[in-house]
């Protein structure tokens, strides 16, 4: 399967341009699924096309009532007065799960392609980063090994007179784990990519190099930018002079740093309606997936006496780099990004050394402990 993700500022017409590359997609012969929050009209019954619309409202109100069911004794020996459906409204987040649980489904569906319309920048980002940050969450709150205390339910239940939740606390975490595992993978996936659309700009420019370095430290890779909205050369009008000049430096600057990857979306005159306009715009479907990002790390034990862990970060700002060590993580920080990572085997046995930003790479220096690292002759 085939997943591409799709965001950008707001106002920049991703919703726009997933639904263009989901129709394309169809139209090549795939069996695609468009994942987006906002009503799409215009594809009607497109053959080979299926939209889908996560409902948070629905989803929170189920689990709610489901987890209420399951610690009815519980609640019952509080006191605690149930709560009906139909004063369940969604909570703030509700949204972002009800999206990772429609890319957790994509997974187990027969598509070709799924085309996903994330929320704008930087939210998308804070929710593609999401399972993995819950799951760590989880996995030191309620550590898997203490699942043991469900053996001593039924002894705790007959001398509190009620059936203890502590098995049911368990029980709902390792669920949780599992959904947020589905959709972790999906989104680290080989074959899927994110798809950056921004009109070429001033604002569009920062929004996209921001973007490249926070998808960067989650290890994702763009497949394509895609310049929206851009003008023709030969507008008569003046007033569109300006702004066309300022187009043409950003898709120049565009070009220089992604290349290929470069797609221009033109502007139609107006908000494109119907499978028709879509069309129009020739938003490609998503090619091969790009190899996968790697984090190596080389030895130089010979000549520097370290090992150099290598981290990618396009666009990253040194003043606004930083590092800190705990444990057998790394919490690395790039601007408004920050992602804990667990070290390679070798390096857990190192302390770090120092690190540098070179060329748009991170790299952080270690020295083996001499108290943990083998002995040679």
């Amino acid at each position: 399967m085939r997943t591409l993700l799709l965001t950008g500022p707001g106002g920049s017409g991703r919703t726009t341009a997933a639904a263009a590359t989901a129709l394309t997609a169809a139209r090549e012969g795939a069996r695609t699924l468009l994942i987006t929050a906002d009503g799409v009209d215009a594809l009607g019954q497109e053959p080979g096309l299926t939209v889908k619309r996560p409902a948070p409202g629905d989803e929170f109100r189920d689990d709610l009532l489901a987890l209420q069911e399951k610690a009815a004794s519980a609640f019952d020996l509080l006191g605690a007065g149930r709560l009906e459906g139909e004063e369940l409204t969604p909570l703030p987040g509700s949204d972002e799960l009800a999206l990772l649980r429609a890319l957790r489904d994509a997974g187990r569906d027969a598509y070709d392609t799924v085309v996903v319309d994330l929320p704008p920048l930087p939210r998308a980002l804070a929710v593609l980063a999401l399972p993995e940050q819950l799951r760590r969450y989880l996995r030191r709150l309620l550590p898997p090994e203490r699942q043991a205390a469900r053996a001593l339910r039924p002894m705790l239940g007959r001398i509190a007179g009620v059936p203890m939740p502590a098995g049911l606390l368990y029980e709902t975490a390792a669920r949780w784990d599992a959904e947020l595992a589905a959709a972790q993978a999906v989104i680290e996936d080989p074959g899927t990519t994110v798809r950056l659309v921004a009109e070429p700009g001033p604002a569009g420019a920062d929004a996209v190099r921001a973007a490249a370095t926070g998808l960067a430290l989650q290890g994702l890779r763009t497949d394509a930018v895609l310049a929206n909205r851009v003008l023709p050369d030969d507008t008569a009008d003046t007033w569109f002079a300006g702004l066309i000049a300022q187009q043409r430096k950003t898709l120049a600057e565009w070009t220089g740093t992604y290349g290929e990857e470069l797609r221009a979306v033109p502007h139609l005159g107006h908000d494109p309606r119907g499978a028709d306009d879509l069309a129009a715009l020739h938003v490609p479907a998503p090619g091969a997936a790009p190899e996968p990002v790697e984090w190596p790390v080389t030895d130089a034990l010979a000549d520097d006496g370290v090992l150099v862990w290598h981290i990618p970060l396009p666009g990253a700002v040194r003043d606004e780099l930083g590092l800190i060590r705990r444990g057998d993580e790394l919490v690395v920080t790039a601007g408004p990004f920050r992602r804990i990572v667990t070290l390679p085997s070798a390096l857990r046995r190192c302390t770090v050394a120092g690190a540098g930003l070179r060329e748009g790479e991170l790299r952080v220096r270690f020295t083996p402990d001499p108290d943990l690292w083998p002995r040679t002759r």
